[in-house]
């Protein structure tokens, strides 16, 4: 049996990361990214260290059906589906409100409807999400968390707008509402394929460095504090928050299955009484 991993937006950042990971774990590994040059220059310098994995780099944007089809239908004639690290996403400072929650939060349901069928036993889906929810206390009422439920429906991003109000429309509350979004999806999503023995978790990093972080951390102060709360006293790495993918996509992890797993360095537990 050829088992066949993913790890998406494998191009930079955390989907770099966790694809580095994944290389070493399946037979064959493909880096899905809208961005397939910076894919490819992945692909080439994993071969180049020796990998187990056959790397394929695979232009897909994750708010594309059509894309996201190809990208199923290319592990099919591969082989196996075994493990999908799903980290494309953008951050609050990187795009408006729609964007953030199309790409973040309707993207990972539209990657979930696209790897679906290829589900089957042993098979681990890990969904990048955030902390930011559980430092900003997001607790949907009834109407919002119906409209949540349903990512994919027609129209979903203005009905979320009316469900919430016009607070929604500053990034820096669509994004920890698109990454609750991404909680509450992986849940569903665990209970959905669970009978086939698949398994699916969401993944929060807190303050990790990123472009988006170091551009929150210079136009806000409350993100300054933030990252100055974390009681590890530093921010995090990419590889750090890969690590901890790979765990939950390994068989070592085979009764981890519809939780979130933080990795903040222990800024949760700092504010959690806040």
């Amino acid at each position: 049996m050829t088992t066949v991993g993913i790890a998406t937006g494998a191009g930079r950042g955390t989907g770099e990361a966790c694809a580095r990971r994944l290389a070493d774990m399946v037979d064959v590994l493909l880096l899905a990214d809208r961005n397939e040059a910076a894919a490819a220059a992945v692909a080439k310098d994993l071969a180049g260290r020796g990998v187990r994995a056959v790397v394929e780099p695979f232009e897909a944007d994750v708010t594309d059906r059509e894309g996201l089809a190809r990208l199923a239908e290319r592990v099919g004639e591969l082989g196996t589906l075994r493990a999908v690290a799903h980290a494309d996403g953008v951050e609050a400072g990187e795009a408006g409100w729609r964007r953030i929650l199309e790409v973040d939060f309707v993207g990972t349901a539209l990657v979930a409807e696209a790897l679906r069928p290829l589900a089957t036993a042993g098979t681990a889906f890990v969904y990048c999400a955030s902390v930011s929810p559980l430092i900003a206390h997001i607790d949907p009422d009834p109407v919002v968390a119906a409209v949540l439920d349903d990512p994919l429906q027609e129209g979903f991003l203005d009905g979320i707008r009316e469900a919430i109000g016009p607070a929604v429309e500053d990034p820096a509350w669509a994004y920890p509402w698109a990454t609750y979004g991404v909680h509450r999806f992986a849940r569903a999503e665990a209970v959905r394929l669970g009978p086939v023995g698949a398994r699916v978790c969401s993944l929060s990093p807190g303050a990790i460095d990123t472009p988006g972080t170091r551009l929150e951390a210079a136009r806000h102060e409350s993100v300054r504090q933030l990252i100055g709360r974390t009681p590890l006293g530093r921010t995090g790495r990419y590889d750090e928050v890969a690590a901890v993918a790979a765990f939950l996509v390994s068989d070592e992890a085979s009764f981890v299955n519809g939780v979130d797993i933080v990795v903040d360095g222990g800024l949760c537990a700092a504010v959690q009484d806040e």
